[in-house]
């Protein structure tokens, strides 16, 4: 057994850390996805992992990935490209929405993604941050909801929690890129996100449309 309890060979990242590199949403990494060769077997590992996010990497060398929730496979997720992006130490990741490019820049990796790559969310503004803070785990109600507040809107800084409300057992998520990158192409603006306990998500809008989602990566427990 370990930190994380997982099998061997699972590399377990932590995405979007706070500036004194606590918090960050936990990622599952399974470096041969060929151990998991099908929807079916990649589906139950991410379930009894547990993550808001496994990604099985399929091509180490071209970053071919396939991600999953405990209870579903998505096209697209910000965490899981950023974490992949860092621990692979590529440029351009593949996706079946598309080609990913990412970078590094000091302490942080970015990557570049289109606003309708992201599965809907539910972007509702509070009044304050008290406001967002007193929510419970979940919020009453249906579907995805990522409640954000401003901080300081002059430059720029959100607080924000995220709520998955479906039954596979993530109550609140972490940190969630996919919903900054939402968040920041409604509002057409650089933003600087505080979600969850602690963790921190940069945003940048970029040329033809698309958004860089940008943070910090560490690695918490590497497979065996």
């Amino acid at each position: 057994m370990n930190d994380y309890d997982v099998p061997a060979g699972i590399d377990v990242l932590r995405v979007f850390c706070g500036p004194d590199g606590r918090h960050g949403n936990a990622l599952g990494v399974v470096r041969d996805g060929r151990g998991h060769p099908d929807e079916v077997s990649r589906q139950e590992l991410a379930r009894k992992l547990g993550f808001s996010e496994t990604v099985f990497v399929d091509d180490p060398e071209r970053g071919h990935l396939d991600i999953y929730t405990p209870g579903l496979r998505l096209p697209f997720a910000g965490h899981p490209v950023v974490g992949a992006a860092w621990l692979l130490d590529l440029e351009v990741l593949e996706l079946g929405v598309g080609e990913v490019f990412a970078r590094q820049d000091g302490e942080f990796s970015w990557i570049t993604a289109r606003p309708e790559w992201a599965p809907p969310r539910t972007l509702q503004e509070y009044a304050s941050v008290a406001e967002v803070d007193a929510l419970p785990a979940p919020p009453p109600g249906e579907g995805w909801l990522y409640a954000w507040a401003w901080e300081d809107e002059a430059a720029g800084r959100v607080r924000a929690r995220a709520f998955p409300r479906r039954s596979d057992g993530i109550a609140e998520d972490e940190a969630t890129g996919a919903a900054a990158l939402l968040l920041s192409a409604r509002l057409g603006r650089a933003l600087n996100i505080r979600q969850g306990r602690g963790s921190q998500i940069l945003t940048a809008p970029a040329p033809a449309g698309t958004v860089e989602i940008g943070g910090r990566v560490v690695l918490a427990q590497a497979g065996l």
